[in-house]
C-alpha cells in the first residue's frame, strides 16, 4: 500500500467509527482496523472515498497505511482489552509513534501503560472523549494528558475535531501522564451527580406536583433557555416529549427505573475517598444507582411501611422552587468535582489548569452548561481558586437559590420522597460554610477508647486525655 493517511483509529464501533469519519470531515485522511470485517467494510462504504478514509482487519497493514510518526487512536472498552491491542500493535511500530487511548481508562491503568510504553520509545497518551455517538461525530470535548511534545502531532487533528465554544476548540493539553484520564473520570462523576439530581426534581416535581409529561417538557425547555441551559436539562425536556412505539402512552413512563453504570462515578468516588475529597452529591449518585438496581427488594419493601400522601403544593411556585434548587445543586456538583480535580493535579503531578479544564467542557460533552462559563471565569480570575463556593462570583449565585432549596429538602422529609442528591448538596454547603462542625466529639472519642490524641483551640500541641480517671 504507497497511500499513508494522517490519522489512525482501533475500535470502529458506533463511537470510533463516528470519530474517525469526523477527522475525515476535517481535511485529514484517516485509516481504521477492526477485528470485524463487518465494521471496516462499514466504515469503506460511509467514507465513500477510500484515499481518504480506509480501514483493514490487518494490524500491519493498517500500521503501515500511516504517516510517522505514527498517530493511533483506540476506541476500545477499557481493561484488559487496551493492553491486547497495544501488544498486537507493538512489533510494528518504529520508536516515536503515538498511541492515544480515547476510551475510559481507570487512571492508574494509563501510568501503568505509558511507563511499559516509553521503554520502548512509544508515546502513550490517555484522552477523555466525551460527548457520546453524536459528539464523536459532529465535535466531542477532548481531555488529553501524557507527553506534551508528542501531543504537538496530535493537536491539529484534535482541534479540527473537537466541538467550538465561540469558535474556540473544546480540547486542551491537560497534563502530564493519566492527566487526560482522570480529568474524563471526573467529568463522569459529575455526570453522575447532575443525572442523579435532575431526575430528582423530575421525581418532586410529579408527585407533589402533579406535573404531566407534557409539562414537565415545557418545563424543562424552559429551564434550558435560562441559567440551567445545559445538555443533560435540554435532552430530559425531550424525553418527556418521546410517544411509546408500544403503547398509546409516554416512553418514559415504559422504561424500567433501574439505572445501569460502567463504573467511572465510582472510581471518582472512590479516589475522593483515597484523597480525603468530600464529594457527597457524586457518592449518592453512585449510591442510588445501585439501590435502583435492587427493584425486586423495593417492591417488597415498597408493601411492608406505611408512606405519607404527598401534600400538593402549587405548581407554578414548586416549579420556581425547583429551577432554584436544581441550579443551586448544580454549583455543589461543580464545585466538589473541580475540588477533586484541584487536590489530584497535587496529589498526583498533574498542574492542572482549572478554568482550562471548565473552558473546554464548555460544549460538545455531557456535563456542557451556561454554567460552566461562569466557572470559567471564576478560576481564571484566581487560578489558586480553592473551592468554588469561594468565589466571589458565586457567593450571590447560592444565597439566592440555598433557601427554595432548604424548603424541598424539608418537603421530601416530610412526604417521603426521596431527594438524597438534593440533600447532601444542602449538607455539604452547610457543613462546608460552617466555621465549627461537632467534630471535636468525634475526636474526643478517639482519644476515650483508643489513645488517638486530639489538637485543642486555645493552644499549640498534640494531646491526650485519662477519660476514665
Amino acid at each position: 500500500m504507497t497511500k499513508k493517511y494522517d490519522f489512525g483509529l482501533v475500535g470502529l464501533g458506533v463511537m470510533g467509527r463516528n470519530f474517525i469519519l469526523n477527522v475525515a470531515d476535517n481535511g485529514f485522511t484517516a485509516f481504521g482496523n477492526d477485528l470485524d470485517q463487518e465494521k471496516v467494510t462499514a466504515l469503506i462504504e460511509e467514507g465513500g472515498d477510500p484515499d481518504k478514509v480506509n480501514a483493514s482487519t490487518n494490524a500491519k497493514e493498517f500500521v503501515n497505511a500511516l504517516n510517522t510518526p505514527r498517530k493511533i487512536m483506540l476506541l476500545v472498552p477499557a481493561g484488559k482489552i487496551v493492553d491486547s491491542v497495544i501488544d498486537n500493535l507493538l512489533p510494528f511500530l518504529n520508536k516515536g509513534d503515538i498511541i492515544i487511548d480515547g476510551g475510559n481508562s481507570f487512571f492508574t491503568d494509563t501510568d501503568r501503560r505509558e511507563a511499559y510504553l516509553k521503554e520502548k520509545g512509544i508515546n502513550f497518551f490517555g484522552a477523555g472523549v466525551s460527548g457520546g455517538a453524536k459528539g464523536a461525530r459532529k465535535g466531542p470535548s477532548i481531555m488529553p494528558g501524557g507527553s506534551q511534545e508528542a501531543y504537538q502531532h496530535v493537536k491539529p487533528i484534535f482541534e479540527a475535531v473537537s466541538a467550538k465554544y465561540n469558535n474556540e476548540p473544546c480540547v486542551a493539553y491537560l497534563g502530564p501522564k493519566s492527566a487526560g484520564n482522570y480529568v474524563k473520570m471526573v467529568h463522569n462523576g459529575i455526570e453522575y451527580g447532575l443525572m442523579q439530581l435532575t431526575s430528582e426534581i423530575y421525581d418532586l416535581l410529579k408527585k407533589a406536583g402533579n406535573l404531566t409529561n407534557e409539562e414537565l417538557h415545557q418545563t424543562y425547555a424552559k429551564w434550558n433557555q435560562g441559567r440551567l441551559q445545559s445538555f443533560l436539562v435540554e435532552i430530559t425536556s425531550e424525553i418527556f416529549a418521546q410517544k411509546d412505539t408500544e403503547t398509546d402512552g409516554d416512553l418514559v413512563d415504559q422504561i424500567l427505573d433501574k439505572a445501569k453504570q460502567k463504573g467511572t462515578g465510582k472510581w471518582t468516588s472512590q479516589n475522593a475517598m483515597d484523597l480525603g475529597i468530600p464529594v457527597p452529591t457524586i457518592d449518592i449518585a453512585v449510591s442510588m444507582r445501585e439501590i435502583s438496581a435492587l427493584k425486586a427488594e423495593r417492591t417488597k419493601a415498597d408493601e411492608l411501611y406505611d408512606r405519607p400522601n404527598p401534600e400538593e403544593v402549587m405548581k407554578k411556585a414548586l416549579v420556581e422552587k425547583s429551577e432554584n434548587a436544581l441550579y443551586f445543586a448544580f454549583i455543589m456538583a461543580y464545585a466538589q468535582g473541580m475540588h477533586q480535580l484541584a487536590d489530584a493535579s497535587k496529589e498526583y503531578g498533574y498542574n492542572l489548569n482549572l478554568g482550562e479544564i471548565a473552558k473546554i467542557w464548555r460544549a460538545g460533552c455531557i456535563i456542557r452548561a451556561g454554567l460552566l462559563a461562569d466557572i470559567t471565569e471564576a478560576f481564571q480570575a484566581n487560578p489558586e481558586l480553592q473551592n468554588l463556593l469561594l468565589a466571589p462570583s458565586f457567593i450571590e449565585k447560592v444565597q439566592n437559590t440555598v433557601k427554595a432549596t432548604r424548603e424541598l429538602v424539608a418537603y421530601g422529609a416530610t412526604n417521603g420522597i426521596p431527594l438524597p442528591g438534593l440533600s447532601n448538596s444542602l449538607t455539604y454547603f452547610d457543613a462546608y460554610t460552617s466555621e465549627r462542625l461537632p467534630l471535636n466529639l468525634i475526636q474526643a472519642q478517639r482519644d476515650y477508647f483508643g489513645s488517638h490524641t486530639y489538637e485543642r483551640i486555645d493552644r499549640e500541641g498534640i494531646f491526650h486525655t485519662e477519660w476514665e480517671d
